[in-house]
């Protein structure tokens, strides 16, 4: 008789320490991802005043536009924040709350790049094509960004736990 397979081996050997390590330097490079788009839409809204096509901007747009800038100044600042904790607890044996505080903080930019992506693609498509455009391509961008950013990780958590009986991964 042949003896079945043993289910590889979910989870780490590692400790504590090791695992919260190991979480902060993921969160550092989602960071770094996440500051890359948001110093691109951020340059790219903060050269639009300077264009010559900038004073035919209605009130809507340039109302959009202030709020665009607002969305990406802020999530800027969130960004950096774990950074600045990080600094603050640096030695202190507070890595635990140090990377559950990065990830809540990750959580809310990620909310902001949302934000930051369907305000400009709004702005860009409303002056470019009209107000009905651009609200339907933000809308449209919403939509995408709820099935893809929301969505997929939750469809792929609750297909992890129903095929392996996971429910959480440090």
């Amino acid at each position: 008789m042949v003896e079945p397979e043993q289910a590889p081996r979910i989870g780490r050997n590692e400790s504590t320490e090791e695992r919260m390590d190991r979480n902060w330097m993921e969160l550092i490079q989602e960071l770094r991802v996440l500051q890359t788009g948001v110093q691109i839409l951020g340059g790219f809204l903060l050269t639009l005043p300077f264009q010559e096509r900038f004073e035919n901007l209605d009130d809507w747009q340039r109302n959009l536009y202030l709020f665009n800038v607002m969305v990406a100044a802020l999530t800027t600042v969130l960004i950096v924040l774990p950074v600045s904790v990080h600094r603050r607890l640096f030695r202190r044996g507070l890595k635990t709350t140090l990377v559950s505080s990065a990830d809540v903080v990750t959580k809310w930019a990620l909310g902001g790049v949302a934000l930051l992506i369907t305000g400009s693609a709004t702005l860009v498509f409303d002056f470019t094509a009209g107000r009905t455009a651009g609200l339907v391509a933000g809308g449209f961008i919403v939509l995408v960004l709820l099935l893809l950013v929301v969505g997929t990780p939750l469809w792929l958590q609750r297909r992890a736990v129903r095929i392996n009986g996971q429910s959480k991964e440090g």
